[in-house]
């Protein structure tokens, strides 16, 4: 129950303020509501603190676009140099291809982290969003372990239809699917169990021809698996462990290939 002299705040409220709150832009008399409904309710209090941590390692390993030393001395030298006029004039076209070169690598290695930076933002998205989804009555929209209910349930909902399967023979059951929201678009939600552990499937249609390989991530004690074959962009959030959890991978892109060799 919600101490004396504060609004009940319910799990939508709670979900609508986190972010703020953690951020300290939350109003004061928000925040001692937030703050009393966290000492009732432990599932809230475990988001909070895994926000917590999830905001503290982003803020650890975001990465900043300083150009190396070493380039940053070779460009001021070449800008420096006082030579004649005789010498400029030789020395033009080499100073201006060493310029060019030295551009190009600093170009390539600031794509490099950007990129970088792109996708952990976007791993923190799929972990945030794994984690909000094991609050209660978050998990799925439709809940079924039938493969034929679950996805034709997205028709007119998104403007791809994803791919559905059913591993329950395998030990993977299927429990349902939701919409969510991840990288800035609507995005499928597959939710599948595991014993006591959930596995969310985050997928979207991929670049076209774009086929990236499989990236791990681990961040407080979850596990992302991420990979891009050419059809669709997946990621794959649990706790459980990484031997089972890619084993669960394997089965979604062995499905993948099934599919694919079925249309063709």
């Amino acid at each position: 129950m919600p101490e004396r002299g504060t609004a009940e705040v319910t799990h939508p409220v709670f979900e609508a303020q986190l972010d703020a709150y953690v951020d300290g832009e939350l109003a004061d008399t928000d925040a001692v509501e937030l703050e009393a409904h966290l000492r009732t309710c432990p599932d809230c209090a475990r988001v909070e603190q895994r926000r917590r941590a999830v905001r503290a390692a982003v803020l650890e390993q975001l990465p900043r676009f300083r150009a190396p030393d070493t380039l940053r001395a070779r460009v001021r030298a070449a800008v420096r140099a006082d030579v004649s006029r005789t010498a400029r004039h030789r020395s033009y076209w080499p100073t201006l291809a060493v310029a060019a070169s030295l551009g190009v690598v600093a170009v390539a290695s600031w794509q490099l982290a950007w990129r970088r930076a792109m996708s952990d933002a976007l791993a923190d998205q799929v972990l945030a969003s794994h984690v909000r989804s094991l609050m209660p009555g978050r998990l799925t929209d439709v809940q079924s372990s039938d493969q034929h209910t679950v996805k034709p349930w997205f028709n007119g909902k998104l403007d791809f239809s994803p791919p559905v399967y059913d591993f329950a023979g395998r030990g993977f059951p299927l429990i349902g699917g939701r919409l969510d929201y991840v990288g800035g678009r609507q995005v499928a939600a597959l939710a599948y169990g595991r014993r006591q552990h959930v596995i969310n499937v985050f997928l979207w249609p991929a670049e076209r021809g774009r086929t990236d390989g499989s990236e791990t991530v681990t961040r407080q004690g979850y596990h992302l698996l991420h990979w891009t074959p050419p059809e669709y962009g997946y990621w794959v959030a649990s706790e459980l462990a990484l031997p089972g959890l890619r084993q669960f991978a394997g089965l979604l892109e062995r499905g993948d290939s099934t599919a694919a060799a079925a249309v063709r």
